[in-house]
């Protein structure tokens, strides 16, 4: 590749480290899981980790090659309905729950799969236009996603065998916030919510408008697994006044007595990490919660979810841990289009705009999350029952 950036100019070469960088993260992240780890699929809801590297090239093969780089063709046809995910401008599209009895292309073709892509890229890029750089960036975007899932995902197929295998034996969560509690003024009035325009940012970020916010407090940092005993030990679990009424039925149906991949054990509380199975760290911001579980938590100590825009607004202020790297925070804002919103031209508007609506808006980023890929306007999102992502909460209040 050293060959491919020499003499190339300085943009068109950071953007060719920049793919490979990310390119070979991805591939990094899948290397501790073997052959077997990466084509299980434990839920409709997850994917296998050869999936993933295979969707991502798909991505940047159907959308970059395919339209912009002269003579490109697919490596595989049978890749374009395999490796789809919910494109449908893009053609058919292999059943996601089905994704695990894909055991053949092996791991070794997909590798050979991401490789040849790579290097058609690699002359994309020696010539890309604005447009293209643009598309290319919003692959690296997608893949980054698609990373943290890879993880989100490897763990709870892990969290299934008996015998607790460790991602990463090595694996160590980012240190809690030793901050006290307390309770933050947060900004009122008018104030300008959305993507300011620096930097990247998805179309579900835009357009930045005016939002209005009544007087209202939010909590400086995340609720922790400490407070959360709490909840379990007070019977917050068993109280149905503390639940929404699809939350009450979900925690019923699915038997929901604790966190996901919480495990009692003579009288001591351990959670299921990419590390392994650990002790509860009672100051580590709880995480693996859906936002029926944050919301009765919520209610149970007298306060609320924040909206996306109180935590949006308050995310700048003095004494406010964003908790970047820790845990994705539950709002209690459905995901819904800003004023004036318009999803991007063509096959690639499928990316966020249809999927709002039931769904819940999450806000910050988490362990897994990848350096530098959140930001203050970020809106990730997911329904009200998921708890394999690193989901926590931080508590609001009304100021009035």
């Amino acid at each position: 590749m050293n060959q491919i950036s020499m003499g190339r100019p300085a943009a068109a070469r950071h953007l060719l480290d920049r793919y490979l960088s990310v390119r070979a993260r991805t591939e990094a992240l899948a290397a501790p899981l073997s052959a077997e780890d990466q084509v299980v699929q434990s839920m409709p809801d997850c994917s296998p980790t050869k999936w993933h590297r295979a969707h991502t090239t798909w991505f940047f093969e159907t959308f970059l090659l395919l339209p912009h780089l002269p003579g490109a063709q697919r490596v595989n046809e049978d890749y374009a309905t395999l490796f789809n995910s919910y494109y449908v401008a893009a053609g058919p599209r292999h059943a996601r729950p089905q994704r695990g009895m894909i055991t053949r292309p092996n791991g070794a073709a997909i590798a050979e799969y991401r490789r040849q892509v790579d290097a058609a890229m690699a002359r994309l890029l020696c010539a890309a236009t604005p447009e293209i750089a643009s598309l290319v960036e919003l692959g690296l975007q997608h893949e980054e996603q698609h990373q943290e899932l890879l993880l989100t995902d490897a763990l709870h197929a892990l969290s299934l065998n008996p015998l607790r295998p460790a991602y990463d034996s090595g694996w160590q969560d980012p240190a809690p916030d030793a901050a006290m509690a307390s309770m933050l003024e947060g900004p009122e009035g008018l104030v300008e919510i959305g993507h300011d325009g620096i930097g990247y940012s998805f179309d579900n970020e835009t357009p930045r408008h005016r939002h209005y916010l009544a007087p209202f407090r939010i909590a400086n940092r995340l609720v922790t697994n400490g407070e959360w005993q709490a909840f379990i030990a007070d019977g917050g679990y068993r109280s149905p006044l503390l639940w929404m009424s699809d939350g009450w039925a979900a925690c019923q149906a699915q038997d929901w007595q604790a966190p996901l991949y919480w495990e009692e054990r003579d009288g001591a509380w351990r959670q299921f990490g990419l590390g392994g199975l650990r002790p509860i760290d009672p100051a580590a911001p709880v995480r693996h919660i859906s936002w029926y579980e944050a919301d009765a938590f919520a209610r149970w100590v007298g306060r609320r979810l924040p909206t996306e825009q109180e935590w949006e607004a308050a995310a700048t202020r003095p004494g406010f841990a964003e908790a970047e790297g820790i845990a994705w925070q539950w709002t209690g804002s459905a995901y819904r289009p800003y004023p004036g919103f318009r999803p991007w031209e063509g096959a690639v508007g499928e990316y966020n705009g249809k999927f709002m609506v039931n769904q819940m808006v999450l806000r910050g980023g988490s362990l897994a999350t990848a350096p530098g890929h959140s930001r203050a306007s970020y809106r990730n999102f997911f329904p009200p029952d998921a708890r394999w992502q690193f989901t926590g909460l931080r508590l609001a209040e009304d100021a009035a």
